[in-house]
């Protein structure tokens, strides 16, 4: 999942995008919103974390005419103004959640988790795939029962593929969906985190590749 992150405080903004990155999020982090709706129209996001004033002032009001316009990606908002008139006025002008600072990392990831399932279609808490089992809510995977231990990526590009349900995941859409603006599509760092989480899987192999596609899962067992 794909969340950005406004915040003009370059310390705070750091530890944020690092939180959420180390929680298996893809992470595009500005300090104005200018920036960011620019982004806004150039990428697919699940979530947008923002801070409420910012250098270029009170961020609702430009939401606002984003929801206007039809944008419905959910949005939550960081701030000091956390009064009952201030949070009144911030789901007026089109957020969905608030979490007032000073706040913890863990309840911060878990309401980005929430909102962002709630942005994909309210996608279920577990997805399974034979013998395989996500947990969205815990953000654990297991085989056969059996807890592996997965890179924040390899959790993102499984939860990918299980989303998918068999079909295709093209390398571009595995970089636009689990990696943030600075990865490089043309590297080889898909297939890198690929082959890390085939290894862990293990046997029998579930993870296709469709040559001059990308991948996909093999079908379950007793699946037609």
């Amino acid at each position: 999942m794909r969340v950005l992150l406004v915040e003009d405080d370059p310390d705070l903004r750091d530890t944020i995008a690092a939180g959420l990155k180390g929680a298996g999020y893809a992470v595009d982090a500005v300090s104005d919103w200018p920036d960011a709706d620019i982004l806004i129209d150039l990428a697919p996001y699940d979530c947008l974390v923002l801070d409420r004033l910012v250098s270029s002032g009170d961020t609702l009001y430009a939401l606002a005419e984003r929801r206007r316009a039809g944008w419905t990606v959910p949005v939550l908002c960081l701030t000091a103004l956390h009064t009952l008139a201030d949070r009144v006025d911030g789901f007026r002008l089109g957020v969905d959640d608030y979490l007032p600072k000073p706040f913890a990392m863990v309840e911060l990831v878990m309401r980005v988790n929430s909102l962002a399932r709630r942005a994909a279609g309210r996608l279920p808490v577990y997805l399974r795939h034979g013998d395989i089992e996500l947990d969205e809510a815990r953000r654990e995977v297991r085989r056969e029962g059996v807890l592996l231990s997965l890179t924040p990526k390899e959790y993102a590009v499984l939860r990918h593929l299980l989303v998918l349900e068999g079909s295709v995941a093209t390398r571009s859409s595995l970089i636009e969906h689990c990696w943030d603006e600075m990865a490089d599509p043309v590297s080889n760092v898909v297939d890198a985190v690929i082959a890390g989480l085939r290894r862990k899987l293990g046997a029998p192999p579930v993870i296709r590749t469709v040559r001059g596609q990308g991948f996909c899962l093999a079908a379950a067992e007793g699946s037609p």
